[in-house]
Protein backbone atom coordinates (compact mmCIF):
# COMPACT_ATOMS: atom_id res chain seq x y z
CA UNK A 1 0.00 0.00 0.00
CA UNK A 2 1.60 3.30 -1.16
CA UNK A 3 1.88 5.85 1.80
CA UNK A 4 -0.06 8.69 1.89
CA UNK A 5 2.72 11.37 1.16
CA UNK A 6 2.94 9.71 -2.24
CA UNK A 7 -0.63 9.27 -3.12
CA UNK A 8 -2.57 11.00 -5.87
CA UNK A 9 -5.77 13.11 -4.47
CA UNK A 10 -9.05 11.93 -6.48
CA UNK A 11 -11.44 15.28 -6.74
CA UNK A 12 -8.69 17.44 -6.46
CA UNK A 13 -9.24 21.03 -7.91
CA UNK A 14 -8.62 21.37 -11.26
CA UNK A 15 -6.65 24.49 -13.62
CA UNK A 16 -9.09 27.49 -13.43
CA UNK A 17 -9.71 27.67 -16.79
CA UNK A 18 -11.01 24.17 -16.43
CA UNK A 19 -13.27 25.48 -13.56
CA UNK A 20 -14.35 28.38 -15.48
CA UNK A 21 -15.00 26.45 -18.45
CA UNK A 22 -17.21 23.94 -16.80
CA UNK A 23 -19.11 26.44 -14.47
CA UNK A 24 -20.62 28.13 -18.53
CA UNK A 25 -21.37 24.56 -19.44
CA UNK A 26 -23.43 24.30 -16.28
CA UNK A 27 -25.04 27.42 -16.79
CA UNK A 28 -26.44 26.33 -20.61
CA UNK A 29 -27.45 22.59 -18.87
CA UNK A 30 -29.30 24.50 -15.98
CA UNK A 31 -31.86 26.16 -18.01
CA UNK A 32 -31.59 22.84 -20.42
CA UNK A 33 -32.88 20.64 -17.60
CA UNK A 34 -35.64 23.26 -16.84
CA UNK A 35 -36.57 23.13 -20.53
CA UNK A 36 -36.23 19.17 -20.07
CA UNK A 37 -38.29 18.41 -16.92
CA UNK A 38 -41.08 20.87 -18.09
CA UNK A 39 -41.41 19.10 -21.88
CA UNK A 40 -41.63 15.69 -19.31
CA UNK A 41 -44.36 16.91 -17.23
CA UNK A 42 -46.69 18.61 -20.48
CA UNK A 43 -46.14 14.93 -22.01
CA UNK A 44 -47.31 13.24 -19.55
CA UNK A 45 -50.11 15.42 -18.38
CA UNK A 46 -51.24 15.50 -22.61
CA UNK A 47 -50.70 11.63 -22.42
CA UNK A 48 -53.23 10.82 -20.26
CA UNK A 49 -55.69 13.70 -20.49
CA UNK A 50 -58.87 13.35 -22.47
CA UNK A 51 -57.49 14.21 -25.50
CA UNK A 52 -54.31 11.54 -25.23
CA UNK A 53 -55.50 10.49 -28.67
CA UNK A 54 -54.00 13.93 -29.97
CA UNK A 55 -50.63 13.10 -28.50
CA UNK A 56 -50.46 9.46 -30.21
CA UNK A 57 -51.15 10.65 -33.80
CA UNK A 58 -49.16 13.42 -33.35
CA UNK A 59 -46.20 11.10 -32.41
CA UNK A 60 -47.16 8.62 -34.90
CA UNK A 61 -47.15 11.49 -37.86
CA UNK A 62 -44.80 10.87 -40.62
CA UNK A 63 -42.60 13.11 -41.94
CA UNK A 64 -39.55 13.23 -44.41
CA UNK A 65 -38.69 12.07 -48.16
CA UNK A 66 -39.67 8.46 -48.58
CA UNK A 67 -37.64 7.95 -51.59
CA UNK A 68 -34.64 8.23 -49.16
CA UNK A 69 -36.09 6.48 -46.83
CA UNK A 70 -36.75 9.19 -44.35
CA UNK A 71 -40.62 9.59 -44.26
CA UNK A 72 -40.36 8.98 -40.12
CA UNK A 73 -42.55 9.46 -37.30
CA UNK A 74 -42.37 12.39 -35.00
CA UNK A 75 -40.84 10.35 -32.60
CA UNK A 76 -38.04 8.66 -34.53
CA UNK A 77 -36.81 11.85 -35.57
CA UNK A 78 -36.59 13.20 -32.15
CA UNK A 79 -34.70 9.63 -31.14
CA UNK A 80 -33.05 9.48 -34.45
CA UNK A 81 -32.35 13.07 -35.42
CA UNK A 82 -32.60 15.18 -31.96
CA UNK A 83 -30.44 12.78 -29.98
CA UNK A 84 -27.89 13.21 -32.88
CA UNK A 85 -27.04 16.73 -32.07
CA UNK A 86 -26.88 16.09 -28.53
CA UNK A 87 -24.27 13.04 -29.61
CA UNK A 88 -22.67 15.35 -31.43
CA UNK A 89 -21.84 17.76 -28.07
CA UNK A 90 -20.83 14.92 -25.98
CA UNK A 91 -18.23 13.94 -29.14
CA UNK A 92 -17.33 17.72 -28.85
CA UNK A 93 -16.74 17.46 -25.11
CA UNK A 94 -15.13 14.29 -24.64
CA UNK A 95 -12.38 15.57 -27.51
CA UNK A 96 -12.17 18.47 -25.63
CA UNK A 97 -11.66 16.87 -22.37
CA UNK A 98 -8.51 14.17 -23.27
CA UNK A 99 -7.25 16.83 -25.67
CA UNK A 100 -7.22 20.24 -23.75
CA UNK A 101 -8.60 19.59 -20.66
CA UNK A 102 -7.67 18.63 -17.40
CA UNK A 103 -8.05 15.05 -18.31
CA UNK A 104 -5.55 14.71 -21.22
CA UNK A 105 -3.54 13.76 -18.10
CA UNK A 106 -4.14 9.84 -17.81
CA UNK A 107 -4.29 10.37 -13.90
CA UNK A 108 -7.14 12.54 -13.95
CA UNK A 109 -8.90 10.69 -16.64
CA UNK A 110 -8.88 7.17 -15.10
CA UNK A 111 -11.19 7.92 -12.50
CA UNK A 112 -13.76 9.14 -14.33
CA UNK A 113 -13.78 6.28 -17.01
CA UNK A 114 -13.72 3.72 -14.42
CA UNK A 115 -16.37 5.19 -12.43
CA UNK A 116 -18.63 5.46 -15.43
CA UNK A 117 -17.52 1.84 -16.31
CA UNK A 118 -18.93 0.79 -12.46
CA UNK A 119 -21.96 2.44 -13.00
CA UNK A 120 -23.02 0.71 -16.17
CA UNK A 121 -22.07 -2.76 -15.33
CA UNK A 122 -23.27 -3.10 -11.81
CA UNK A 123 -26.83 -1.58 -13.24
CA UNK A 124 -26.73 -3.67 -15.93
CA UNK A 125 -26.10 -6.92 -13.67
CA UNK A 126 -29.01 -5.93 -11.23
CA UNK A 127 -31.42 -6.10 -14.18
CA UNK A 128 -30.08 -9.21 -15.30
CA UNK A 129 -30.50 -10.68 -11.81
CA UNK A 130 -34.29 -9.56 -11.23
CA UNK A 131 -35.36 -10.39 -15.01
CA UNK A 132 -33.26 -13.65 -15.08
CA UNK A 133 -36.72 -15.57 -14.81
CA UNK A 134 -39.15 -13.11 -16.30
CA UNK A 135 -38.89 -14.71 -20.23
CA UNK A 136 -40.44 -12.96 -23.12
CA UNK A 137 -37.25 -11.00 -24.08
CA UNK A 138 -36.80 -9.42 -21.00
CA UNK A 139 -33.13 -9.29 -20.77
CA UNK A 140 -33.38 -7.44 -24.08
CA UNK A 141 -33.59 -4.23 -21.57
CA UNK A 142 -30.30 -5.31 -19.71
CA UNK A 143 -28.72 -1.73 -20.76
CA UNK A 144 -31.71 0.30 -19.86
CA UNK A 145 -30.70 1.66 -16.69
CA UNK A 146 -26.71 1.93 -16.97
CA UNK A 147 -27.06 5.85 -18.98
CA UNK A 148 -26.96 8.79 -16.68
CA UNK A 149 -28.50 12.34 -18.15
CA UNK A 150 -26.16 15.08 -18.41
CA UNK A 151 -28.93 17.77 -18.18
CA UNK A 152 -31.09 16.58 -15.61
CA UNK A 153 -28.03 15.90 -13.76
CA UNK A 154 -25.83 18.89 -13.82
CA UNK A 155 -28.57 21.29 -13.90
CA UNK A 156 -30.14 19.59 -10.49
CA UNK A 157 -26.50 19.64 -9.25
CA UNK A 158 -25.99 23.12 -10.09
CA UNK A 159 -29.22 24.54 -8.33
CA UNK A 160 -28.32 22.84 -4.94
CA UNK A 161 -24.87 22.47 -4.89
CA UNK A 162 -23.84 26.25 -5.07
CA UNK A 163 -20.56 25.85 -2.60
CA UNK A 164 -20.23 21.91 -3.09
CA UNK A 165 -16.30 22.02 -4.59
CA UNK A 166 -15.99 22.56 -8.33
CA UNK A 167 -14.13 18.90 -8.66
CA UNK A 168 -17.48 16.91 -7.78
CA UNK A 169 -19.09 19.09 -10.22
CA UNK A 170 -16.26 18.16 -13.01
CA UNK A 171 -16.35 14.48 -11.85
CA UNK A 172 -20.24 14.33 -12.65
CA UNK A 173 -19.83 16.13 -15.63
CA UNK A 174 -16.88 13.90 -17.33
CA UNK A 175 -18.66 10.73 -15.61
CA UNK A 176 -21.94 11.76 -17.83
CA UNK A 177 -20.27 12.24 -20.57
CA UNK A 178 -17.76 8.97 -20.77
CA UNK A 179 -21.26 7.44 -19.50
CA UNK A 180 -23.11 8.56 -22.65
CA UNK A 181 -20.26 7.42 -24.80
CA UNK A 182 -20.37 3.95 -23.69
CA UNK A 183 -24.09 4.45 -24.08
CA UNK A 184 -23.63 5.05 -27.16
CA UNK A 185 -21.15 1.93 -27.80
CA UNK A 186 -23.71 -0.02 -26.58
CA UNK A 187 -26.23 0.91 -28.92
CA UNK A 188 -24.27 0.37 -31.80
CA UNK A 189 -22.70 -3.00 -30.85
CA UNK A 190 -25.90 -4.74 -29.15
CA UNK A 191 -28.83 -2.82 -30.36
CA UNK A 192 -28.53 -3.54 -34.17
CA UNK A 193 -29.97 -5.91 -35.79
CA UNK A 194 -28.83 -5.67 -39.04
CA UNK A 195 -25.89 -3.56 -40.92
CA UNK A 196 -26.06 -2.08 -44.43
CA UNK A 197 -22.29 -1.94 -44.90
CA UNK A 198 -22.78 -0.20 -48.60
CA UNK A 199 -24.20 2.96 -46.93
CA UNK A 200 -21.90 2.40 -43.88
CA UNK A 201 -18.83 2.58 -46.31
CA UNK A 202 -20.76 5.34 -47.85
CA UNK A 203 -21.23 7.32 -45.31
CA UNK A 204 -17.47 7.38 -44.66
CA UNK A 205 -16.97 9.96 -47.50
CA UNK A 206 -18.99 12.66 -46.22
CA UNK A 207 -17.61 12.10 -42.83
CA UNK A 208 -13.98 12.14 -44.65
CA UNK A 209 -14.99 15.64 -46.19
CA UNK A 210 -16.40 17.19 -43.25
CA UNK A 211 -12.97 16.14 -41.23
CA UNK A 212 -11.08 17.31 -43.81
CA UNK A 213 -12.88 20.74 -43.89
CA UNK A 214 -13.39 21.43 -40.26
CA UNK A 215 -9.01 20.65 -40.02
CA UNK A 216 -8.76 23.34 -42.77
CA UNK A 217 -10.57 25.35 -39.70
CA UNK A 218 -13.22 25.97 -42.48
CA UNK A 219 -16.74 27.62 -40.43
CA UNK A 220 -19.04 27.66 -43.94
CA UNK A 221 -22.25 26.17 -42.54
CA UNK A 222 -23.62 26.07 -45.92
CA UNK A 223 -20.47 23.48 -47.05
CA UNK A 224 -20.30 21.57 -42.93
CA UNK A 225 -24.36 20.94 -42.80
CA UNK A 226 -24.69 19.35 -46.04
CA UNK A 227 -21.87 17.01 -44.70
CA UNK A 228 -23.09 16.50 -41.68
CA UNK A 229 -26.42 15.72 -42.68
CA UNK A 230 -25.33 13.16 -45.56
CA UNK A 231 -23.24 11.73 -42.96
CA UNK A 232 -26.08 11.28 -40.78
CA UNK A 233 -28.53 9.82 -43.36
CA UNK A 234 -26.65 7.37 -44.58
CA UNK A 235 -25.62 6.19 -41.19
CA UNK A 236 -29.27 5.59 -40.42
CA UNK A 237 -30.06 3.68 -43.95
CA UNK A 238 -27.10 1.68 -42.49
CA UNK A 239 -29.13 0.27 -39.97
CA UNK A 240 -26.51 1.52 -37.00
CA UNK A 241 -28.51 3.97 -34.77
CA UNK A 242 -28.06 7.60 -36.24
CA UNK A 243 -26.74 9.48 -33.28
CA UNK A 244 -23.23 7.12 -33.77
CA UNK A 245 -22.89 9.63 -36.39
CA UNK A 246 -22.96 12.95 -34.52
CA UNK A 247 -20.34 11.11 -31.99
CA UNK A 248 -18.31 11.00 -34.99
CA UNK A 249 -18.79 14.01 -36.29
CA UNK A 250 -17.93 15.45 -32.80
CA UNK A 251 -14.76 13.59 -32.53
CA UNK A 252 -13.92 15.19 -36.12
CA UNK A 253 -13.67 18.30 -35.14
CA UNK A 254 -10.29 19.53 -33.86
CA UNK A 255 -8.95 20.83 -30.24
CA UNK A 256 -6.13 23.44 -29.78
CA UNK A 257 -4.90 23.41 -26.56
CA UNK A 258 -5.91 26.31 -24.19
CA UNK A 259 -3.07 29.03 -22.96
CA UNK A 260 -3.46 27.67 -19.66
CA UNK A 261 -2.16 24.07 -21.16
CA UNK A 262 0.67 26.21 -22.64
CA UNK A 263 1.81 24.71 -26.18
CA UNK A 264 2.82 26.28 -29.41
CA UNK A 265 -0.52 26.27 -30.75
CA UNK A 266 -2.41 27.62 -27.82
CA UNK A 267 -5.86 29.85 -28.51
CA UNK A 268 -9.43 28.34 -29.07
CA UNK A 269 -9.85 25.65 -31.28
CA UNK A 270 -12.41 24.53 -33.75
CA UNK A 271 -14.46 22.50 -31.13
CA UNK A 272 -15.38 25.30 -28.63
CA UNK A 273 -16.76 27.07 -31.44
CA UNK A 274 -18.48 24.48 -32.41
CA UNK A 275 -19.84 23.87 -28.80
CA UNK A 276 -20.35 27.48 -28.29
CA UNK A 277 -22.98 27.69 -31.35
CA UNK A 278 -24.35 23.92 -30.66
CA UNK A 279 -24.72 23.34 -26.99
CA UNK A 280 -27.80 25.57 -26.46
CA UNK A 281 -29.63 23.95 -29.46
CA UNK A 282 -28.67 20.83 -28.44
CA UNK A 283 -29.57 21.74 -24.61
CA UNK A 284 -32.66 24.12 -25.29
CA UNK A 285 -34.89 22.65 -27.93
CA UNK A 286 -33.01 19.33 -29.17
CA UNK A 287 -33.13 17.17 -25.31
CA UNK A 288 -36.54 19.16 -24.12
CA UNK A 289 -38.60 18.06 -27.03
CA UNK A 290 -37.15 14.38 -27.14
CA UNK A 291 -38.32 14.75 -23.82
CA UNK A 292 -41.57 15.83 -24.96
CA UNK A 293 -41.75 12.86 -27.08
CA UNK A 294 -40.49 10.30 -25.14
CA UNK A 295 -42.18 11.02 -22.24
CA UNK A 296 -45.41 10.69 -22.91
CA UNK A 297 -46.73 7.24 -21.44
CA UNK A 298 -50.06 6.38 -20.79
CA UNK A 299 -49.92 5.53 -16.87
CA UNK A 300 -54.02 4.08 -16.97
CA UNK A 301 -54.67 5.32 -13.56
CA UNK A 302 -53.73 3.34 -10.12
CA UNK A 303 -54.35 0.00 -12.01
CA UNK A 304 -52.07 1.20 -14.59
CA UNK A 305 -49.50 2.73 -12.54
CA UNK A 306 -49.11 -0.88 -10.17
CA UNK A 307 -48.90 -3.15 -13.06
CA UNK A 308 -46.43 -1.34 -14.41
CA UNK A 309 -44.42 -1.28 -11.13
CA UNK A 310 -44.58 -5.32 -10.94
CA UNK A 311 -43.24 -5.80 -13.72
CA UNK A 312 -40.01 -7.60 -13.56
CA UNK A 313 -38.61 -5.18 -16.09
CA UNK A 314 -39.56 -1.88 -14.53
CA UNK A 315 -37.88 -2.92 -11.30
CA UNK A 316 -34.88 -4.11 -12.64
CA UNK A 317 -34.76 -0.67 -14.23
CA UNK A 318 -35.66 1.51 -11.15
CA UNK A 319 -33.26 -1.32 -8.67
CA UNK A 320 -30.26 -0.26 -11.64
CA UNK A 321 -30.78 3.06 -11.25
CA UNK A 322 -30.98 3.57 -7.68
CA UNK A 323 -28.70 0.87 -6.42
CA UNK A 324 -26.74 0.15 -9.16
CA UNK A 325 -25.71 3.28 -10.48
CA UNK A 326 -24.88 4.25 -6.38
CA UNK A 327 -22.58 2.03 -5.42
CA UNK A 328 -21.08 1.58 -8.67
CA UNK A 329 -19.69 4.59 -9.03
CA UNK A 330 -19.03 5.06 -5.69
CA UNK A 331 -17.37 1.45 -5.19
CA UNK A 332 -15.20 1.53 -8.16
CA UNK A 333 -13.89 5.52 -6.70
CA UNK A 334 -13.54 3.91 -3.34
CA UNK A 335 -11.59 0.72 -4.48
CA UNK A 336 -9.58 2.90 -6.57
CA UNK A 337 -8.30 4.80 -3.46
CA UNK A 338 -7.59 2.02 -1.88
CA UNK A 339 -5.18 -0.35 -4.08
CA UNK A 340 -3.85 2.48 -6.21
CA UNK A 341 -1.52 5.74 -5.68
CA UNK A 342 -5.33 7.84 -5.43
CA UNK A 343 -6.62 9.28 -2.01
CA UNK A 344 -9.78 12.18 -1.61
CA UNK A 345 -8.40 15.16 -2.00
CA UNK A 346 -8.53 17.05 1.40
CA UNK A 347 -11.51 19.27 0.44
CA UNK A 348 -13.90 16.33 -0.40
CA UNK A 349 -15.69 13.70 2.09
CA UNK A 350 -16.86 10.35 0.72
CA UNK A 351 -20.52 11.24 1.62
CA UNK A 352 -19.80 13.94 -1.30
CA UNK A 353 -18.95 11.22 -3.74
CA UNK A 354 -22.41 8.95 -2.16
CA UNK A 355 -24.22 11.94 -3.08
CA UNK A 356 -23.11 12.33 -6.31
CA UNK A 357 -23.05 8.72 -7.23
CA UNK A 358 -26.44 8.83 -6.77
CA UNK A 359 -27.30 11.46 -8.89
CA UNK A 360 -25.88 9.83 -11.84
CA UNK A 361 -28.75 7.33 -11.28
CA UNK A 362 -31.17 10.13 -13.35
CA UNK A 363 -31.19 8.49 -16.27
CA UNK A 364 -33.63 9.53 -18.73
CA UNK A 365 -32.99 10.81 -22.05
CA UNK A 366 -30.65 7.70 -23.16
CA UNK A 367 -32.03 4.96 -20.99
CA UNK A 368 -35.61 5.84 -22.81
CA UNK A 369 -33.80 5.66 -25.95
CA UNK A 370 -32.64 2.33 -25.20
CA UNK A 371 -35.70 1.08 -23.96
CA UNK A 372 -37.79 1.73 -27.32
CA UNK A 373 -34.75 -0.21 -29.42
CA UNK A 374 -35.29 -2.63 -26.59
CA UNK A 375 -38.76 -3.57 -26.48
CA UNK A 376 -40.34 -0.92 -29.67
CA UNK A 377 -42.52 2.28 -29.23
CA UNK A 378 -45.72 1.97 -28.57
CA UNK A 379 -45.85 -1.35 -26.49
CA UNK A 380 -47.25 -2.28 -22.88
CA UNK A 381 -43.67 -3.35 -22.13
CA UNK A 382 -42.47 0.12 -23.59
CA UNK A 383 -44.90 1.86 -21.26
CA UNK A 384 -43.76 -0.48 -18.56
CA UNK A 385 -40.05 0.58 -19.21
CA UNK A 386 -41.17 4.48 -19.13
CA UNK A 387 -42.74 4.50 -15.94
CA UNK A 388 -39.84 2.44 -14.48
CA UNK A 389 -37.33 5.20 -15.97
CA UNK A 390 -39.16 7.88 -14.49
CA UNK A 391 -39.69 6.60 -11.28
CA UNK A 392 -36.03 5.64 -10.58
CA UNK A 393 -35.00 8.68 -12.06
CA UNK A 394 -37.35 10.65 -9.89
CA UNK A 395 -36.15 8.90 -6.70
CA UNK A 396 -32.82 9.02 -7.08
CA UNK A 397 -32.79 12.73 -7.96
CA UNK A 398 -35.08 13.08 -4.32
CA UNK A 399 -32.46 11.10 -2.38
CA UNK A 400 -29.29 12.92 -3.92
CA UNK A 401 -31.05 16.12 -3.70
CA UNK A 402 -31.37 15.37 -0.13
CA UNK A 403 -28.20 14.52 0.23
CA UNK A 404 -26.21 17.23 -1.76
CA UNK A 405 -28.56 19.57 -0.01
CA UNK A 406 -26.99 19.02 3.43
CA UNK A 407 -24.00 18.71 2.05
CA UNK A 408 -24.04 21.71 0.18
CA UNK A 409 -24.88 23.61 3.33
CA UNK A 410 -22.34 22.47 5.25
CA UNK A 411 -19.47 23.36 3.04
CA UNK A 412 -21.57 27.28 3.15
CA UNK A 413 -20.69 27.16 6.32
CA UNK A 414 -17.48 26.04 6.19
CA UNK A 415 -16.91 28.91 3.60
CA UNK A 416 -18.46 31.43 5.71
CA UNK A 417 -16.51 30.92 8.99
CA UNK A 418 -13.36 30.79 6.84
CA UNK A 419 -13.74 34.47 5.00
CA UNK A 420 -15.15 35.86 8.66
CA UNK A 421 -11.60 34.88 10.12
CA UNK A 422 -9.63 35.47 6.78
CA UNK A 423 -9.66 38.96 6.55
CA UNK A 424 -11.04 38.91 2.97
CA UNK A 425 -7.52 38.20 1.65
CA UNK A 426 -8.69 35.32 -0.64
CA UNK A 427 -10.96 32.73 -1.10
CA UNK A 428 -11.08 29.32 0.31
CA UNK A 429 -9.72 26.54 -1.53
CA UNK A 430 -12.93 24.54 -0.40
CA UNK A 431 -14.82 27.63 -2.72
CA UNK A 432 -12.51 27.87 -5.33
CA UNK A 433 -14.62 28.97 -8.52
CA UNK A 434 -18.09 27.87 -7.06
CA UNK A 435 -20.29 31.10 -7.75
CA UNK A 436 -19.08 31.81 -11.27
Amino acid sequence: MPTSSTRRPLFSRGSWSEADRIAAILRKETVGGILLLIAAVVALVWANSPISDSYENLMDASIGPSVLHLDLTVSTWAADGLLAIFFFVVGLELKREFVAGDLRDPARAALPIAAAIGGMVLPAIIFVLVNRNTGDGALQGWAIPTATDIAFAVAILAVIGTHLPTALRTFLLTLAVVDDLLAITVIAIFYTDEVNFAALALAVIPLVLFTVAVQKRIRSWWILIPLAVITWGLVHESGIHATVAGVLLGFAVPVIRSRAAGGPDAGPGMAEHFEHRIRPLSAGIAIPLFAFCAAGVTVGGFSGLTSALTDPVALGIIAGLLIGKTVGIFGTTFVLSKFTKASLDSTVKWIDVVGISMLAGIGFTVSLLIGDLAFGPGTERDDHVKIGVLAGSILAALLASALLRARNRAYKKIYEDETRDDDHDGIPDVYQGEHS
